[in-house]
């Protein structure tokens, strides 16, 4: 347990960190289930329980980490699950999970119509367990555990178990992924992580950090003129004209294992604020990272996906072998973290990823 924090001086936990529990009430965002979590180390988030366990707010400090949409909150709805309609409810957040069947582009696969980025993000999840820290008893770890549920009478069956936790005075996110097949038959699965930065982290002059084998621009014109070769994607640029409406880059990045586990580091830093944001995971079950750069003015936001296949459509994952399945029974595990950065030293660390 970090030493600032004197367990003489306080007598409830909430003083110094901790997890609120609370639904909001107002405008479009009315019903929702809402987990805040103060790690106590200047980090602070919001869980959605109604948005599959997703994170809307993060704030260091201060500093917002994150992009928030016009929009907001918005509670789930299947009626989403078609075409580009993810989109009217995609509150954009820190992380914005999408599955667990397919990912990206809107497509037909097998006969079967799938919307942009799956469903995972309008499934409300069960409440398991929230685990508050207890610095007078030496615990200072909060977590919150919730399962998700996603399927059809005669399938497919999938549950998620998600636990999101955090250390009182570390201002890491920790994740931990358990995805079960409870059918009778293989199922198609994608899992993506769209985790979104926003200003002020997001602003001139901040920059990407990645170790990558190579990069590779999404088939449209504005993904070229970002990702190949002439300009330096790594750099953030001021709003563009250009990136007004639907307009945005996509790049594939492909990050070099840091150590034998196959574990890589992605990052954004802003050196001005010596503020950045880790995304540590593993390549064996994210082997691709997607970059999403769109400049639009008062839309300036920027993405670091780790992901299973590709966001081109699962039919043209399935058709270039790329499309992962769970067997009858099986579980997949996936564990990752977020980690905030406000060390000079730290920064230039993540920085060198790019030497």
């Amino acid at each position: 347990m970090p030493a600032r924090f004197d367990i003489r001086k306080f007598i409830s936990a909430a003083q110094v960190g901790g997890i609120d529990c609370y639904t909001l009430d107002e405008g479009p965002a009315r019903g929702v289930r809402a987990l805040c979590v103060n790690t106590g180390g200047g980090l602070r988030y919001r869980v959605l329980a109604d948005r599959g366990l997703d994170i809307d707010q993060a704030f260091h400090h201060q500093h917002s980490l994150t992009f928030l949409s016009y929009k907001g909150v918005t509670p789930p709805t299947r009626a989403l699950d078609r075409g580009l309609d993810w989109l009217k409810g995609f509150p954009v957040g820190l992380m914005t999970t999408g599955g667990p069947f397919n990912i990206g582009g809107p497509c037909v696969d097998q006969g079967e119509q799938l919307g942009l980025h799956g469903e995972h993000s309008n499934t409300a999840a069960t409440i398991e367990s929230i685990l508050q820290p207890d610095p007078h008893a030496g615990r200072p770890q909060m977590s919150i555990t919730g399962s998700i549920r996603y399927g059809a009478f005669y399938g497919p069956n999938v549950q998620l178990r998600r636990t999101i936790s955090s250390t009182l005075g570390q201002n890491v996110i920790h994740f931990l992924d358990e995805l079960h097949n409870a059918g009778n038959d293989p199922v198609p699965h994608a899992w993506l992580l769209h985790v979104n930065f926003g200003y002020p982290l997001v602003d001139q002059g901040a920059e990407i950090c990645c170790n990558t084998t190579r990069v590779e621009p999404m088939d449209n014109d504005p993904s070229r003129e970002i990702f190949g070769g002439g300009h330096d994607w790594r750099r953030i640029s001021g709003p563009l004209a250009a990136h007004r409406g639907q307009t945005s880059a996509v790049g594939y990045l492909f990050p070099r294992p840091l150590a034998r586990s196959g574990d890589t580091t992605v990052a954004i830093v802003n050196r001005k604020l010596s503020l950045g944001v880790a995304v540590h995971y593993n390549t064996g079950d994210f082997p691709r990272c997607g970059n999403w750069q769109h400049w639009g003015a008062r839309e300036y936001v920027t993405a670091l996906e780790p992901m299973t296949g590709t966001v081109d459509g699962r039919d043209k994952d399935r058709a270039r072998g790329l499309l992962r399945f769970l067997e009858p029974g099986q579980t997949k595990v996936y564990r990752y973290r977020l980690e905030v950065v406000s060390d000079r030293r730290r920064i230039e660390e993540l920085r060198k990823l790019n030497r």
